[in-house]
């Protein structure tokens, strides 16, 4: 059924990880009428977690979408995983919608990823409705969950208080109107009075709520404090304007559970969030705009990339500008060239619904089988250029080396994950240079794990995780001079290379520096570069732990040569035995590479957190603490941290989140240098 856009309304559920956002999105659905039963997380049967991997572990890992018909308006909803490991491609998704419901949990209220995710909401310029879920839970406290929103530093506007009796979620109070409802059958409500031992909360939290409307606008500011109320037609307007401007945010109850709250949450979508019409223009990559208008030239965004078993590769559009059609020939902006658009299909999670109307802005409507685009990318008319701005994606935190459980299969493994990056862009893949590793890099262990899983499940090969390779170095100390000296007679032309090199280690940084000295010409100016090459290549095998030898200069300084015997090869051969000569008389150290990781946690957490960071070799560069919540910078040597995200996860229940990035190379303390030496002989063996 095709609608006004101005009674249509695209948004996003976002919030961390066990909120309820897919038990909330579930009881949307069922409310309105989009589903006939509700599914349950625990039984794996929702709508919005379909992939396997999601029902065994009960948890979302990739974003999902759906939409839905209520009281004649259309909604499209995007609900956006709220695990750590699945929200790197968060700032890009959030290009796609004009809204949002932002999910936090009753009991726990603000968690450290809480803000993170704000700020992305923020940087997006979304106006959102808060939602404190779980409300039927033990310990569910609405009053310890509205405060600790203070830390976001929005202007809060409660517009629901609930009720709550011997420990039941009963019902709530309308703020606005003043008026009690109680729950009935399949969220169904009825009024009934206000309990008195509320009546205080309600009437403070009904004169804050109004005084702050009324100074989202100056006119009803005056007309406020001229006649001392606002009627309910202006209460509303003023709500909605200080919403789609950000400064207001609406607080909101449910139990997603229960399915207590779905159809307040329902008209408060439809009367709060802004229309396709009157959200911001798009801004482009060259900075130019374009308006949402149905009647503009026809530009559509590549929201994600999914993979369906049946339709192949499907592209999740969301239509920025004008009015799409199926059958319509697109241009993409990223590389130059056509993409030919079959039929439209509306999405509510696996489910593919024909959709065979036109479509305007804000619509996410899926396409099967375009060549050439991914993700990120922008799709338009190609007499009217555009190429939307997104963000950049954040870096992997983690590198796993992947490898087959028969030998002979890595091409297949390579494959297997290559094709996996095309729906999930914050995978990284590559090989090591060094070992010929099959490298993949995400944002988390659970992250790795959960990707190898799904390559073992739809492309039947067994591929094995091995720990992650720490790209340890060496250098060297001091300085010397030696001799490479190549000589070899087999009957016929021999070899023979000369040559004099002093080598000096330098300071961390400095790099591999090759200067030339030669003069006379002690070795012909041809036969230099070998030289060099025979170091560089020797210095990347290394010396202690096949680690490549990093930071020393290089002076060649003299050499002999031979007419006839003397050759590159030769002379590449002297090199390389200069070098390890170099190495047998200095003192050579390993390097172990340190990452600046920066952790979030809640602020009892902190003892826990440090103490577990100076057990790993940790140095605590400072911390700083808000409102309850802790943010602590240290450099930690990397090998301490591989799998440092479920002990996080252990000591915070949940509730830390950090990044690390690479800063610099230290000596290895002597105990690590041995282990790492020793499993390097022991590999050689």
């Amino acid at each position: 059924m095709q609608v006004p856009l101005d009674r249509q309304r695209t948004f996003a559920v976002v919030g961390t990880g066990g909120c309820g956002k897919t038990s909330l999105v579930e009881m949307l659905l069922f409310d309105s009428g989009a589903i006939t039963r509700l599914g349950a997380i625990e039984g794996g049967t929702t709508t919005m977690d379909f992939e396997p991997e999601e029902v065994r572990r009960r948890g979302s890992i990739q974003p999902a979408v759906a939409t839905w018909l209520w009281n004649k308006e259309r909604h499209f909803v995007l609900d956006i995983p709220g695990d750590g490991n699945f929200t790197g491609d968060l700032d890009l998704l959030l290009r796609g919608v004009d809204g949002v419901l932002f999910v936090i949990d009753a009991v726990d209220g603000v968690r450290p990823l809480t803000k993170k995710f704000w700020h992305s909401v923020q940087e997006a310029g979304l106006p959102a409705l808060v939602v404190i879920n779980k409300m039927d839970r033990d310990r569910a406290d609405f009053h310890k969950a509205f405060d600790s929103l203070a830390p976001l530093g929005i202007k809060t506007v409660a517009m629901a208080l609930p009720i709550v009796q011997d420990g039941v979620f009963t019902g709530y109070v309308d703020i606005l109107r003043h008026k009690a409802f109680a729950y009935g059958e399949n969220g169904t409500t009825s009024e009934t009075t206000i309990p008195p031992k509320l009546e205080d909360d309600v009437t403070l939290l009904h004169d804050v709520t109004i005084e702050n409307i009324a100074e989202s606008s100056e006119e009803l500011m005056e007309k406020y404090l001229d006649e001392g109320s606002l009627s309910a037609e202006d209460l509303e307007q003023g709500l909605r304007l200080g919403v789609q401007k950000g400064e207001l945010t609406p607080v909101l109850i449910a139990s997603a559970l229960e399915n207590k709250g779905g159809t307040m949450l329902l008209d408060a979508v439809a009367a709060l969030l802004p229309s396709p019409l009157s959200r911001p223009a798009f801004t482009a990559t060259d900075g130019g705009t374009r308006a949402s208008d149905p009647n503009g030239p026809l530009a559509c965004f590549v929201v994600k990339t999914m993979t369906d078993p049946f339709s192949g590769q499907l592209s999740l559009l969301r239509v920025l500008s004008g009015t799409l059609s199926g059958d319509v020939t697109l241009k993409n902006m990223r590389t130059g060239e056509n993409e030919r658009l079959g039929s439209l299909l509306y999405l509510k999670g696996k489910e593919q619904i024909a959709c065979k109307e036109e479509v305007g802005p804000g619509a996410l409507v899926a396409v099967a089988k375009l060549k050439d685009t991914k993700t990120g990318d922008t799709l338009c008319d190609e007499k009217a250029p555009f190429a939307l701005a997104v963000p950049d994606l954040p870096p992997q935190l983690i590198t796993y080396a992947l490898a087959p459980k028969e030998k002979g299969e890595e091409d297949k493994v390579y494959s297997a994950m290559q094709r996996l990056l095309d729906e999930d862009i914050t995978l990284k893949l590559g090989r090591d240079d060094e070992s010929a590793d099959i490298l993949l890099s995400g944002m988390g262990q659970l992250h790795i794990e959960m990707a190898v899983e799904k390559a073992k499940r739809r492309y039947k090969i067994d591929i094995i995780l091995k720990t992650p390779k720490v790209p340890y170095r060496e250098t060297v100390r001091g300085r010397c001079q030696v001799q490479g000296r190549h000589k070899k007679q087999s009957g016929g032309r021999g070899q023979f290379g000369d040559c004099w090199i002093e080598l000096e280690g330098m300071p961390r940084g400095s790099g591999y520096s090759f200067e030339d000295a030669i003069v006379g010409g002690a070795i012909p100016r041809q036969y230099i570069p070998a030289i060099d090459k025979g170091i560089q290549e020797a210095a990347a095998r290394g010396f202690l732990a096949g680690c490549p030898v990093v930071d020393f200069r290089v002076k060649l300084y003299d050499g002999s040569y031979h007419t006839v015997d003397s050759s590159e090869m030769a002379f590449k051969v002297a090199g390389s035995i200069a070098f390890k000569k170099a190495l047998e008389s200095l003192k050579v150290v390993l390097l172990e590479p340190i990452v600046l990781l920066t952790v979030s946690i809640p602020d009892e957490c902190m003892g826990d957190v440090i103490g577990d960071l100076s057990s790993r070799r940790g140095k605590v560069l400072g911390s700083d603490s808000r409102a309850g919540l802790t943010e602590i910078k240290a450099h930690v040597p990397m090998s301490e941290v591989l799998r440092y995200a479920p002990d996080l996860r252990s000591m915070t229940g949940g509730q830390g989140f950090f990044t690390m990035e690479f800063d610099h190379y230290e000596e290895a303390p002597q105990p690590v240098a041995e282990q790492v030496i020793k499993a390097h002989e022991h590999k050689a063996e």
